[in-house]
């Protein structure tokens, strides 16, 4: 798939992500494009993603062709993993959220975990 369609195939997720990134610049953190990836790190995100799941904080997170990271350590340590995310969002595009919670529901209904077991996850962490 040509390099425009990639990108314009989840801009939907990928545009209000990109806001939250330089809102978190604005706040004190940083966002910089690194290999067609804007990551967003510092500000207010360590805030806003240590509470978004609340069973467990979220140390990096995936939205189309968007890293929001606590810290620039986890943006580092975490960059390789979320680069797979990168490249599943490219695959499903738009969906990619919708076959994600799909992956998770399937794993909880197996008796497995909504995140580790979850089949995107295994991806990343196997491949990232």
């Amino acid at each position: 798939m040509p390099t425009a369609l990639r990108y314009l195939w989840v801009l939907p997720v990928s545009a209000p992500a990109a806001i939250v990134a330089l809102l978190a610049r604005l706040s004190g953190g940083s966002a910089e494009l690194r290999e067609g990836v804007l990551e967003g790190c510092g500000g207010f995100l360590p805030f806003l993603l240590a509470r978004v799941y609340p069973p467990m904080s979220i140390a990096a997170i995936t939205l189309g062709h968007v890293v929001l990271a606590q810290t620039r350590e986890e943006l580092e340590r975490t960059r390789a993993h979320e680069r797979v995310h990168v490249h599943q969002y490219e695959r499903w595009g738009v969906c990619f959220p919708v076959v994600y919670l799909g992956a998770s529901l399937a794993a909880r209904l197996r008796g497995g975990h909504a995140y580790y077991d979850n089949r995107f996850e295994l991806e990343a962490c196997r491949r990232g």
